[in-house]
């Protein structure tokens, strides 16, 4: 059966984005706001200007306030903070129905648990056939319609196609894998190497520099995505080290802007835009050690984050480490 009907729940930048990209594919699409007004200025104004400004969206792209009106959609994007993914998987649980591929969108670890995304989701609503759709793309530009992309995970090869056949468009290209725990691994670890990535340029240690932070941050991020059971060549596509180039290079990231507050003596502060990586590194941190894994520019950037060592230290200890073999 054809994929006519998509709901997206999370009017955020990349929940308007992705949904106005599959408006543009000619499909139906229902946004799912929290905020009243916004689904006022979408379904009026035909603009979200609470979280992507100034970027005009398809008349035909409609915005709800009910979750149960997305019930009918052949497949849904479940797009929130990573942190809220467990409650927001339970509360779709209850509409959706349980053949419906459900697409998340979230990029992190579950801070108290350190959990994948797919874990997570799984845990909250196991009747539901979770996949993934992570890589690099920024909601403004994926918006825009310039061309963005992607990595499309499903464990059903046949239904990814669908899918993939049903979002794609002149701006956008779905590539299907079945390699949910390496799409989830790749779109968690990257944003804790962004800051890594951010920090290297905030000190103006130069492009040499930058390069070889994020480098070997990608060697951390093959090391515990093949441990818990990733394929290498989806940890070297675009949901790995296509999403790590992107968001560890440019002042569009969060996670690189933060790292680079972090570097001027700056905090995070409960009132910035959200940096899924400083809520991820921690627990990125405690499911490496369990899985025996080391991490050496992930562990400094968990450390400076909670105030338990300074930039300057940090890379010290970075760089006094022993001399070895590169792989």
């Amino acid at each position: 059966m054809g994929i006519t009907k998509i709901g997206v729940v999370g009017a955020g930048a990349w929940g308007t984005a992705l949904a106005q990209t599959a408006a543009r594919a000619g499909r139906e699409v229902i946004l799912w706001a929290r905020e009243p007004e916004v689904v006022d200025m979408v379904n009026k104004g035909h603009e979200n200007k609470a979280f992507l400004a100034g970027i005009p969206l398809a008349p035909e792209l409609r915005a709800t306030g009910s979750l149960d009106e997305l019930a009918a959609s052949d497949a849904i994007l479940l797009v929130c903070p990573a942190q809220h993914l467990r409650s927001s998987a339970k509360a779709l649980a209850g509409y959706a129905r349980s053949h419906t591929p459900v697409l998340i969108c979230a990029k992190g670890i579950e801070r108290e648990t350190g959990k994948l995304m797919t874990e997570v989701a799984l845990e909250a609503a196991p009747a539901l056939d979770f996949g993934m759709l992570s890589g690099p793309s920024f909601a403004a530009e994926v918006a825009r319609g310039l061309p963005v992309a992607v990595t499309l995970a499903l464990k059903d090869a046949d239904r990814a196609a669908q899918l993939a056949y049903a979002l794609s468009g002149p701006s956008l290209r779905p590539y299907v894998s079945s390699d949910l725990i390496g799409v989830a691994v790749g779109g968690a670890v990257k944003n804790v190497l962004a800051i890594a990535s951010g920090i290297v340029e905030g000190r103006g240690f130069g492009e040499s520099a930058r390069a070889a932070i994020t480098t070997r941050g990608f060697a951390e991020m093959m090391r515990f995505g093949v441990a818990l059971g990733a394929k290498p060549e989806t940890l070297s596509g675009l949901s790995g080290l296509g999403d790590l180039i992107l968001t560890a290079s440019s002042r569009q990231s969060r996670n690189f802007s933060l790292g680079i507050r972090l570097a001027h003596g700056g905090k995070r502060e409960a009132n910035m835009p959200l940096a899924e990586g400083a809520d991820t590194a921690d627990a990125l941190l405690i499911r490496a050690r369990a899985a025996k894994v080391e991490m050496p520019i992930a562990e400094a950037v968990a450390a400076i984050l909670r105030g338990a060592t300074d930039v300057d230290a940090a890379i010290s200890g970075l760089l006094a480490r022993p001399l070895k073999a590169e792989s």
